[in-house]
């Protein structure tokens, strides 16, 4: 039997040592106020917390690590690192680090949930096999990129040695830019990861009417190319040239014509910038001052980001698709692109790309294309208006709430729950002068507004990993409410609740928050459970429940009814738990909401086998009355054991 060290974590005091997800209370100290100083500052106290290998690493002797540009935002920065293995990158080896302008670590953030062990690094296929394979993926190749060799670690799955190959071409669903990465031992497919997402002078535009533009003069000729923001310009897809001319007046309103169709886009682009740069303190689409050129002329019902330009198409009637909301969401693929971790996956890029169109569109507040949450309602894209729909996703027939099948939906539809869960954080369910939107658990929310929320968001995106997910983002969002107004809870609570409303549940890495709010939502009348034994704010539960060997979990429940309190800042759990090894042991409290707590695995009355413990933290944030759920689960084999009983005080 396999013996490893006790789950130790502790009870809503935000410190998960087994989690890729940590929150950290640091100590005051004297804090520089240069921005240079302060990035120099996280980036130092960052490498001392990574030279001290903290277990949530998963760090071997074998490996180095390669930091990033620090990212600073709100007050918080972040700095991210690249694994090395042996001299070889790893893909899905990356993590972050956030701290705050003290240079406290506030949140580590780790792609890896599993150490990569010894492996061998010497390939038995070759390169050029490797890369045959790799071409197989796509229907047609036009041009290769790189072969190299790395470790794959990603998802879970155990570490590997790999060629990774990206190749451009055309794919079943249209241009492609596919990076491959094929097994070096055995020429298997490990993971294949498409770059290709989707769909002042002054000029007219088909959508966004008279505006006014940055563009760049020389000598006696004038271009749509932003004089300061790096590669940004607006070109003709044909040629890839930069319209100019002799004069500083573009376009003509119509929506056929390709120079108008460049107005709009030049027009949104530098209203992103102004938006990224006031709302999010990003410096550029790209983080570093920069963008990529914009290339209208697509002969494509489709718009798309491939990590060098953004292609815009048209729609049935000829028409450029340069609106806000659609631009806004390619460019968002690049921002999106640009941050830790790379493009979002598992389901989520599209509906994070959709938040940045939102903000755009928002920030703009163009009367032509006023806010309103739907995706392409100005472009009319195949004659049967938006695209999607925010506060209702079904009404295109997108799903309004997340489940098991979500993350391996097609990834457009698969936006529904992630665009929802914005909405509400962002307006609620009143609308708050936008539609209402229902939630799945039949709860009231009101929003933050959108430049708080695409602030939580993007500070989200900021702790994001090569394995992001839905369930990621709920833990990176709350840790970012948390974070980004330490001590006040509304927000925290907000982005809970909101998560909850579209059935994204509970992870064990998420933060708790207490302080300064009371929760936004209404809660649902509860269930009653089968079993416990309700008292005020207490309960207890004798039932006899097996722990199945590397099994499934099994829960044992408490129904807590006429508390008319919220639960305590120092609310205690107590465990009796009978097993023949305790280290094997995963243990949880869930709440009548679903948010999960890890139950510290230590205390001088247990042994080595049992758990018989009584643990303390803060539930306040949460409401009493409901069904609390006691979870254990054994996940390594060659053990036996049963929860005895276990009681609650809140």
């Amino acid at each position: 039997m396999n013996r490893r060290n006790p789950l130790i974590v502790a009870l809503a005091a935000g410190t998960f040592a087994a989690s890729a997800m940590v929150a950290v209370a640091g100590q005051a100290s004297a804090q520089p106020t240069d921005p240079a100083a302060v990035a120099r500052l996280a980036a130092d106290k960052a490498d001392a917390l990574v030279a001290s290998r903290p277990a949530v690493l998963q760090a071997t002797a074998n490996e180095t690590f390669r930091k990033g540009a620090v990212i600073s935002s709100s007050g918080l920065n972040y700095v991210p690192y690249n694994r090395i293995y042996k001299g070889l990158p790893v893909q899905g080896g990356d993590f972050v680090i956030a701290t705050d302008s003290a240079g406290n670590t506030v949140a580590t953030s780790v792609a890896q949930s599993r150490p990569i062990g010894d492996i061998a690094t010497t390939p038995k296929l070759t390169d050029a096999a490797a890369l045959k394979i790799a071409k197989g993926e796509l229907k047609t190749v036009s041009g290769v990129e790189a072969t190299n060799l790395i470790v794959s670690a990603v998802d879970g799955q155990p570490a590997a040695l790999a060629w990774q190959s990206t190749i451009r071409g055309t794919s079943a669903e249209g241009p492609s830019r596919l990076t491959v990465d094929v097994d070096a031992l055995t020429g298997k497919v490990l993971r294949t990861y498409e770059h290709v997402t989707d769909v002042a002078g002054t000029g007219t535009g088909w959508i966004n009417g008279s505006v006014s533009l940055n563009t760049t003069q020389s000598g006696s000729t004038y271009s749509l190319k932003d004089p300061t923001i790096t590669s940004l310009s607006c070109q003709d897809a044909a040629t890839n040239t930069t319209f100019s001319g002799p004069d500083n007046v573009w376009g003509n309103g119509s929506g056929t014509s390709k120079e108008t169709g460049c107005v709009d886009g030049l027009y949104v682009a530098q209203k992103q910038t102004a938006m990224l740069s006031s709302w999010l303190g990003r410096n550029g689409a790209n983080g570093s001052g920069g963008a990529w050129p914009i290339r209208v002329g697509l002969n494509q019902q489709n718009a798309y980001y491939d990590g060098s330009q953004v292609q815009i198409g048209k729609n049935t009637a000829g028409q450029w698709i340069s609106s806000a909301d659609v631009l806004g969401h390619e460019l968002g693929h690049g921002i999106d692109d640009t941050t830790p971790g790379g493009i979002s996956g598992n389901g989520t890029q599209e509906f994070v790309a959709d938040t940045f169109g939102a903000a755009t569109e928002a920030f703009a507040n163009n009367p032509n294309d006023p806010p309103d949450y739907l995706v392409g309602e100005e472009i009319n894209l195949v004659g049967s208006g938006p695209i999607r729909n925010m506060y209702n996703p079904s009404a295109v027939g997108d799903a309004n709430c997340y489940s098991s099948s979500t993350p391996g939906s097609e990834v457009h539809a698969a936006a529904g729950p992630g665009n929802h869960w914005f909405y509400l954080l962002a307006q609620g369910t009143g609308g708050n002068g936008q539609p209402a939107s229902s939630t799945c658990n039949n709860t009231t929310i009101t929003g933050v507004g959108i430049q708080t929320a695409m602030k939580i968001m993007y500070n989200a995106m900021l702790l994001k990993t090569s394995s992001s997910s839905y369930l990621k983002y709920r833990t990176w969002t709350l840790t970012a409410a948390k974070n980004l107004t330490p001590g006040n809870c509304t927000n925290f609570n907000t982005v809970k609740a909101a998560w909850n409303a579209v059935s994204v549940p509970a992870q064990s890495a998420d933060p708790t928050c207490s302080g300064g709010t009371t929760p936004p939502t209404t809660s649902p009348t509860p269930t009653t459970s089968p079993t416990g034994t309700p008292g005020g704010c207490t309960g207890s539960n004798a039932t006899r429940v097996t722990i199945p060997d590397a099994g499934a979990a099994v829960t044992s429940s408490i129904t807590i009814s006429g508390c008319n309190r919220a639960p305590s800042t120092n609310s205690s759990v107590s465990v009796n738990i009978i097993h023949t090894y305790r280290g094997d042991v995963r243990v949880d409290l869930v709440a009548p909401d679903g948010t999960v707590y890890n139950i510290k695995s230590s205390s001088a009355s247990d042994s080595a086998d049992n758990i018989i413990l009584t643990d303390s933290g803060d539930l306040s944030s949460e409401t009493a009355n409901g069904t609390w759920k006691l979870r254990a689960q054994d996940v390594y084999s060659g053990d036996t054991g049963y929860i005895s009983s276990w009681s609650l005080t809140l």
